[in-house]
Formats: structure tokens, C-alpha cells, sequence
């Protein structure tokens, strides 16, 4: 008998209902703590899909990570939507299609105005939780889409947008990313300006995708805690994208927090090892299938891009990621800085997710794995968002001294 609980105004069901497969029962117990959690989800890729003219937020999909039916079901609370380019892009076009993307969340709660509303603040996500209702929140993930220009910074803020990613995986004329060349370069002058101004506009500082040196530099040039808002842990996975046990030292020590990638890729070594090995034609067999599906539909390829490496897992093409490989790095984040420094950043609609894990409605799975490990319901619920409602107060407070 599939067990239900009502928290707080949303129903969660046991999790056989909950991802769509069977799988063993969620305890009541979890699902009535993870009901009653302020889950925030720092990083979805979705925002691709909203440019579609025939795609509903508000209705069930088969494919993907993210509707608003799921996302109740999985008890999310807020989530940021990634507005993303590739880093090639530069330039007006870049500012522009940014601007297309910010545009097309902002739509999202005038279509869905009873299930979703656009957040900018913690004590928004807060109202929007009293409400019952999702709060949008947005993030800008590549500094390039700034086009070297603070006002135009300064005009993603005032459109919404809450954290900005210094890079994507190519650099920018002022900050080095981990996905280039390898770099000992970091922030330059201007760079430093970039985080002033968002330490001033009240904008999280996001590191994740930058180089190790560009990481130390925005530490170093920040007022504010930083966020991580999806990287998972070196230690465990050698990609360059993680971060090392150091670097989530440092950044904890500064009150900021890493938001656990969901990718299967930043999760698993064999994983990352097989689908970058030099002798591997996996990589090239994607590509030309999905330039055959969708030439440059962007949103076809990047669900294309999912659905095959799913279907390579699957067939033994690529080794198999269980969805406990999240908890792992949960728990290795924690024991090095604690669970008041570690939250969740799924990339759902933007990477491969492990097995068990496909979309959101299967999210309640990380707090009954984290009951069951002993952890206490403050640290759960802490790891589930209250996290990352601190870092952004944190981060308004210096905006508001600042601006004084």
C-alpha cells in the first residue's frame, strides 16, 4: 500500500510514485521531515526548454528532470534556473540571449501564478513557501554573458537574477575557467570589480566552473560568503569542475557553502574517466547522433545529450551511477566542514543524473539515505536548503552595509 503525507500543504507519496519505478518505500518519517524542509535546489537547466513556445511548465513531462508536478511531488521548495549560453557566444548576442532567458522564466509565474512566483530574496522564498508556492529564482551561469559591462550586471539584478557564475567552461577576458586550457590565471582588475559590484548589488558569487587560481581570487576579493552552486568533491571524482578538499575548507571558512552536483560525470571516477578517455569514441557517436536529431535546436540537443548517455549506462556503454554516489559526496562535504556548509545543485535538465535519481520528485530519496545515516534533523534540513537561505541573508546583509 503506497503510503501519503500531507506537510505543510504538499503531498508527497512513497517513492514508488515518486520516480516512476519500483524501489523501496520512503518511511513516513523522512517524508514528513523532508515535507516540512525548505528544499532549494541552487542549479536546473530548464530555462532551455522554456523557450520553447509548446512547452508547459505546469504539465507533466515523460523526459527531463523538471515540471511543476514533479517538483511538488518531490517537495521542492525554490529552485534557480540556470540562464545559460554556450561561452562562445560573447558580445551583444551574448547580453541579448541572456536577456531572452531571464525573460522567459519571468514569464513563468504570470502562466502559473497559483503554483509558482519569482523570488528574490530569502524572505521571498519564505512567503513563497507560506503560500504554496515555488519560488523562481534565477542565476546567470558565465560571466561572459556580461559583455565586460557592470550595467549590464547591474540590469540582470534588477530583472531578477541572484547569483551570477564568474565562468562557464571558457574563459572570459577577465576571469580563467577549470574547462579551458589549463591555467594558472585567475581574476584580473576588472574581475575584481565584477565582485565588488555584485558584494554591493547583493548577487551570490558563484565558483563553480572557475579555475582553482580564479576560485582563491574571488575568496580573497569577496565581502560576501561564496557558493559552489553545483560542484561535488575532487577527492572522490578528479574533474576539474569539483572541488578540492581545500578549496571546500576555504570557502566554508568563509561562511560559504558547495551545492552538490547531481552529474553523473563530477560523481563517479570511472564514470568521468570513461566518457573522457582519449581513446574513447563514446563523446563523438553522441555528437553525431544528436546534430543528426537536432541540428542546432539547443534544447533537443541538451535533452538528446541526456537521453543517450542514459541509454549507454543502460547498456553497459558507460559504467552505471547509483544515486547514493550523491550521498557520498554529501557525506565527504560534511565530514570536512560540516553540514552548515553543504547543500544540493542538481543541474537537472543540464547533465546525465544518476540512477534512482532521474528527476526531481525522486529528491526525497537524500533525506531518508541521510536519516538512515545518523545525520540529525537540524543538520537534514540544513543540507536541504537552510543553507542556502543563510549565504543569500548573508550575502543581502553586506549589500544593505554597503550601500549605506
Amino acid at each position: 500500500m503506497q503510503r501519503n503525507v500531507l506537510v505543510s500543504g504538499c503531498l508527497l507519496t512513497g517513492l514508488a510514485a515518486l520516480c516512476g519505478s519500483p524501489a523501496e518505500a520512503i518511511s513516513a518519517k523522512a517524508l514528513a521531515l523532508h515535507a516540512s524542509s525548505m528544499v532549494i535546489d541552487t542549479h536546473d537547466d530548464t530555462t532551455q526548454r522554456l523557450l520553447d513556445p509548446t512547452f508547459n511548465l505546469g504539465a507533466r513531462h515523460a523526459e527531463g528532470g523538471i515540471d511543476l508536478p514533479r517538483m511538488r511531488e518531490g517537495g521542492l521548495k525554490a529552485l534557480f534556473f540556470s540562464i545559460w549560453i554556450p561561452g562562445t557566444v560573447t558580445g551583444p548576442k551574448a547580453v541579448e540571449q541572456a536577456l531572452a532567458q531571464i525573460e522567459a522564466v519571468r514569464r513563468q509565474p504570470r502562466l502559473h501564478p497559483k503554483e509558482i512566483v519569482l523570488a528574490t530574496t530569502a524572505q521571498g522564498i519564505r512567503r513563497a513557501a507560506g503560500q504554496h508556492r515555488i519560488a523562481a529564482l534565477m542565476g546567470v551561469e558565465g560571466g561572459h554573458m556580461i559583455n565586460g559591462d557592470l550595467q549590464t550586471l547591474d540590469r540582470f539584478f534588477d530583472l531578477g537574477v541572484r547569483y551570477m557564475t564568474l565562468t562557464h567552461s571558457v574563459s572570459v577576458p577577465w576571469a580563467a575557467s577549470s574547462g579551458d586550457t589549463p591555467t594558472r590565471d585567475g581574476l584580473t582588475d576588472f574581475g575584481k570589480q565584477v565582485v565588488a559590484e555584485m558584494n554591493r548589488l547583493g548577487m551570490l558569487v558563484d565558483i563553480s566552473h572557475v579555475s582553482d587560481k580564479t576560485f582563491y581570487d574571488a575568496l580573497a576579493a569577496s565581502q560576501a560568503p561564496l557558493i559552489a552552486t553545483h560542484s561535488a568533491c575532487r577527492a572522490l571524482c578528479s574533474a576539474p569542475r569539483n572541488l578540492s578538499d581545500q578549496m571546500i575548507k576555504d570557502l566554508a571558512a568563509k561562511g560559504g557553502v558547495i551545492q552538490i552536483n547531481f552529474y553523473t560525470g563530477f560523481l563517479s571516477q570511472a564514470f568521468w574517466d570513461a566518457s573522457k578517455a582519449e581513446d574513447s569514441r563514446i563523446e563523438k557517436e553522441i555528437d553525431t547522433l544528436i546534430e543528426q536529431r537536432c541540428g542546432k535546436d539547443t534544447a533537443c540537443a541538451e535533452l538528446e545529450w541526456l537521453r543517450l548517455e542514459r541509454e549507454y549506462m543502460e547498456a553497459g556503454k558507460l559504467p552505471r551511477v547509483d544515486w547514493t554516489a550523491i550521498v557520498e559526496h554529501i557525506d565527504h562535504a560534511v565530514k570536512l566542514v560540516g553540514a552548515e556548509h553543504v547543500g544540493l545543485g542538481s543541474d537537472f535538465d543540464g547533465a546525465t543524473m544518476p540512477m534512482g535519481l532521474e528527476d526531481a520528485s525522486c529528491l526525497p530519496r537524500i533525506t531518508e539515505a541521510l536519516l538512515k545515516k545518523g545525520y540529525s534533523h537540524r543538520d537534514i534540513r540544513n543540507i536541504l536548503g537552510g543553507n542556502t537561505l543563510r549565504v543569500l541573508e548573508q550575502v543581502e546583509a553586506v549589500a544593505r552595509r554597503l550601500r549605506r
